[in-house]
């Protein structure tokens, strides 16, 4: 890509420093018929975001769901629709009309979003293990320890904490000289794909991206399976079998949820660590990671939980008998 050389109108700071103007995003390649992939991209967004957006109404407008455990599903409810937003509007932009170049400042912004809300994805599903660990080995105690105070805290300081770290991360590639290639290999401007593509030292950037990538996906998992392991040696204590159950039945839905979000991603970092995984099957990868488990947790809860679809025919009788009142005068 010879005329990529006219996008560098590089800063210099001194004779060996250079910023470059813009960043090509090269997306994939040599794939017959990708457009019909973003257009699959957009029909999950559209979705998404109406599944999101009704559980969010719901659990607002339901006074039953005020409770700490959906403050939880809530949370996560808005980080899906968020990252999602981060995501895939852009992504479309890109590719399907062809606007490859990105501003240096906007690529890093770009990102800073995107593995944010992925971020606080992650420790959401934490939480979430963290009340089903309460309520099911310590129930009496429950109301005690998992209070909305107690909930806003963890959340509020998984945010800040988050805010931080990645501002921190994206913030130390303003330390890189991009002296040769401008062509990002990935469908968005990846952490990874960028500061790989800097003729200066990048230890400082490969260290603290190895760090996140613990905390967002090696620490998190261990956390729920040894959560996971404390619920069943509670629920296999159970003399009851209706009791153990009913307490699994209870989880079921997180289980899909770190399913979905925690399964993709580690199966591709595995296979980029031990053997060569394509750029095309990682980037599709990627690309599925962020977007269908947004799309597929709001259907999850509406449909597998409870509390969930009773609110929902609540706000359907309640809805349907102001509308006979409205008839009636």
């Amino acid at each position: 890509m010879t005329h990529l050389s006219a996008l560098h109108s590089p800063t210099m700071f001194n004779t060996t420093f250079i910023r470059p103007a813009k960043f090509y995003l090269g997306g994939f390649s040599n794939i017959p018929h990708i457009r019909y992939f973003y257009i699959f991209l957009c029909f999950v967004y559209i979705v998404t975001v109406l599944g999101n957006g009704f559980l969010l109404s719901v659990i607002w407008l339901v006074k039953t769901l005020h409770t700490p455990k959906y403050m939880i599903v809530f949370n996560m409810a808005l980080t899906d629709l968020c990252g999602s937003t981060a995501l895939i509007p852009k992504v479309l932009d890109t590719f399907l009309f062809d606007r490859r170049y990105i501003v240096y400042e906007a690529c890093l912004s770009y990102m800073f979003f995107v593995i944010f809300f992925a971020s606080v994805q992650s420790w959401t599903l934490v939480t979430m293990a963290y009340d089903r660990l309460i309520a099911i080995c310590l129930p009496l105690r429950y109301h005690n320890i998992v209070t909305e105070t107690s909930i806003t805290a963890i959340l509020l300081f998984v945010w800040c904490f988050f805010v931080s770290a990645i501002a921190t991360m994206v913030g130390l590639l303003n330390r890189l000289s991009f002296c040769s290639s401008l062509v990002i290999n990935s469908f968005f401007c990846d952490h990874g794909p960028v500061y790989r593509l800097a003729c200066n030292d990048i230890s400082i950037n490969q260290n603290l991206a190895s760090a996140i990538v613990s905390i967002i996906l090696i620490i998190p998992l261990a956390f729920i399976v040894a959560t996971y392991i404390c619920i069943s040696i509670a629920v296999s204590r159970t003399a009851f079998r209706e009791e153990r159950l009913r307490a699994l039945k209870t989880c079921t839905s997180h289980l899909i949820l770190v399913a979905i979000f925690f399964l993709p991603w580690t199966g591709t970092n595995v296979a980029a660590v031990t053997s060569y995984i394509h750029p095309n099957a990682r980037m599709i990868n990627s690309a599925l990671t962020h977007t269908i488990p947004p799309l597929l947790n709001p259907i999850i809860y509406a449909l597998k939980t409870e509390e969930v679809t009773n609110a929902i025919k609540k706000l359907c009788k309640r809805h349907y008998f102001s509308n006979k009142k409205k008839g009636k005068t």
